[in-house]
């Protein structure tokens, strides 16, 4: 989330993923192994059928509820309406990590992830004392960034505090998010540069500060270098 452009703090904003039309279309309504398909005047796409595999009768692939993709990250389910199911990295490239800034404490933070109006969500929620949160699958597409493309590229990471205050930083969340993010970056094979690891505000057409100057980069990327070298 982050504070935006302009401002320098504030509460939690929506609209981190809201606005960039990552919701499915209404009449696009796909029925597989029947006879109706309802689509909009132009159609589906080849490329979005592609994405729609998991509907094919029989295809989904099994999910455990509850499951995580960091070890130790506590399960919290964020809303529906804040994501969008998918497989990746089958049906999209996963080669993105995106920071993010909370602009509030870690619990409302989780509240308005599940609040089915705020119409954002991130993948994970870092505390200041490094506890993580995951509240959407990194197979599924989470509307965080303010971007679709870099939605379906990238796994949203956000972490507890404010961008114009240094103390929110500390060493545990600086730990455990690094941690965090060697994991991702070795499942998907994404290189640990500034590239492929970047902050709210590198993100096209985003109008969003964070993670702010207070961020750390250099230790950052340095720890998750290291937590990486030491998963190999």
């Amino acid at each position: 989330m982050g504070a935006k452009k302009g401002k320098s703090g504030g509460p939690l904003s929506r609209g981190a993923g809201a606005g960039d039309g990552d919701r499915p279309v209404g009449r696009r309504v796909l029925i597989v192994g029947g006879l109706a398909a309802a689509v909009g005047a132009a159609g589906l796409a080849r490329e979005e059928l592609s994405h729609l595999w998991w509907r094919l009768p029989g295809v989904e692939k099994p999910r455990v509820a509850g499951a995580v993709d960091f070890r130790g990250a506590q399960w919290v389910e964020a809303s529906t309406a804040n994501w969008r199911r998918a497989d990746r990295p089958d049906d999209y490239t996963i080669d993105r990590v995106v920071v993010h800034v909370t602009q509030g404490s870690f619990a409302s933070a989780v509240k308005v992830f599940q609040d089915p109006k705020h119409g954002a969500a991130a993948h994970y929620v870092v505390r200041r004392d490094g506890h993580v949160t995951q509240m959407i699958r990194e197979l599924d597409v989470a509307f965080h960034a303010g971007n679709r493309s870099y939605n379906e590229r990238s796994v949203g990471i956000e972490h507890e505090g404010f961008v114009d205050r240094p103390s929110s930083f500390t060493d545990a969340m600086y730990e455990a998010s690094a941690r965090l993010t060697a994991g991702i970056c070795g499942r998907y094979g994404i290189p640990v540069d500034r590239e492929h690891i970047v902050g709210h505000v590198e993100v096209p057409g985003t109008d969003h500060t964070d993670p702010g100057r207070y961020w750390d980069w250099d230790r950052y990327i340095r720890l998750v270098r290291r937590a990486r070298t030491a998963a190999a």
